[in-house]
């Protein structure tokens, strides 16, 4: 439904570098910049797997939080998204574990990028 989402970030060489340590248990990259230079304004930085389906951009960040959820194959790649955003300087806001009132085998985490934005990766799948 959703082709991609883009949003300013604060800080764009943070950022960049978050997401890039962040997203990669997920195999996620960035894979496509456009340099303000390029565009007259603003930098930009696609991520994805092979086309940038989420964006961050350089200049004003907007006011109030956004929450973006990543799937993730399996469970412990949940742990792994976890474990690496927490490493890359992102804000625990709900550790890995089931959320069973969103349905039975619902496993997400839960942080906080270095905006304060809520990202967060599931996995639907039931236990191995």
């Amino acid at each position: 439904m959703i082709d991609h989402i883009g949003f300013a970030v604060s800080d764009f060489a943070r950022s960049r570098a978050f997401y890039q340590a962040a997203l990669k248990p997920l195999g996620i990259g960035a894979i496509m910049e456009v340099t303000a230079e390029e565009t007259g304004g603003a930098a930009h930085c696609g991520f994805g797997v092979a086309k940038p389906e989420f964006w961050i951009t350089s200049g004003a960040p907007f006011t109030g939080v956004l929450h973006v959820a990543f799937c993730a194959p399996d469970r412990k790649t949940v742990d792994a998204f976890h474990a690496a955003a927490i490493e890359a300087g992102g804000r625990d806001n709900g550790a890995p574990g089931l959320r069973p009132h969103y349905h039975p085998d619902y496993y997400g985490a839960f942080i906080l990028d270095p905006d304060g934005h809520n990202i967060e990766a599931v996995c639907h799948s039931p236990a191995a």
